[in-house]
């Protein structure tokens, strides 16, 4: 039987990455995103399905675990993001909001419509947070405070699933280059963007990161990796990063 994989925020970076590495490893993957248009030429490309979906709205998460069918062996809760980087005292509280929504109520949403799936196919639950969860930093708190409300959906779930057969995981990457992470956090600010990685000596790219989810995933089912860190070497710490001048 081909397992079956469903992997949020297919449309670009790590996703479209994700959903690549699993359709090459054999998995039927249902690529869901917002963005019709690229979910289907990534479909067409790896010879998965196209699923039209925004986390934020039931009825689509509901479409969602139609679509996926009554078995799925790995969901990837991928979509999410970070909107601005300023300080608390100028913080954009709406983009908190939408912070807020994705990374943490729509990964909670896909997980609770897709869960009875993924325990009748004894599966994984893989959440793709970030090292802004790791420990706080100047003008991240809205991202620090989404990403680490989503490490806590990864840990209370996995408390709750003991003794049942699923796998609940954690990816946490550090500083990746794709090409629109920090060009959505700058609202389109291309040189903004680009600042972000200048003098950087190879970040991590969407490929290093699917390799990690992929690995994951792909352990023996009596093995759960709670919680995988990947950075670039370049960067010891979310504070400190090597850059070449």
């Amino acid at each position: 039987m081909t397992s079956t994989a469903v992997v949020t925020g297919a449309s670009s970076g790590i996703g479209a990455a994700t959903a690549r590495a699993l359709a090459a490893q054999g998995y039927r993957v249902l690529c869901a995103a917002r963005r019709i248009d690229r979910i289907e030429a990534l479909a067409a490309e790896i010879g998965g399905e196209a699923v039209a979906c925004d986390i934020t709205s039931d009825a689509d998460v509901a479409a969602l675990a139609e679509a996926a069918g009554p078995r799925v062996d790995l969901l990837v809760n991928n979509a999410g993001g970070a909107v601005g980087l300023e300080p608390l005292e100028n913080a954009d509280l709406e983009a908190w909001t939408t912070m807020y929504e994705t990374n943490v109520l729509g990964s909670g949403r896909v997980t609770k419509a897709l869960l009875p799936a993924i325990e009748a196919a004894e599966g994984t639950v893989v959440f793709v947070t970030s090292t802004a969860a790791e420990a706080a930093y100047e003008n991240g708190a809205g991202y620090n405070a989404a990403k680490a409300g989503e490490r806590m959906l990864a840990g209370a779930l996995r408390l709750e699933l003991s003794g049942r057969p699923v796998r609940v995981c954690e990816v946490a990457p550090g500083m990746v280059h794709t090409e629109e992470f920090s060009l959505v956090r700058f609202h389109g600010d291309q040189a903004k963007a680009d600042a972000t990685y200048a003098g950087v000596p190879d970040p991590l790219v969407a490929e290093d990161v699917a390799d990690a989810i992929a690995w994951v995933a792909s352990r023996p089912a009596h093995v759960n990796i709670d919680r995988l860190v990947i950075r670039p070497r370049a960067q010891a710490a979310n504070h400190k990063v090597h850059r070449v001048t």
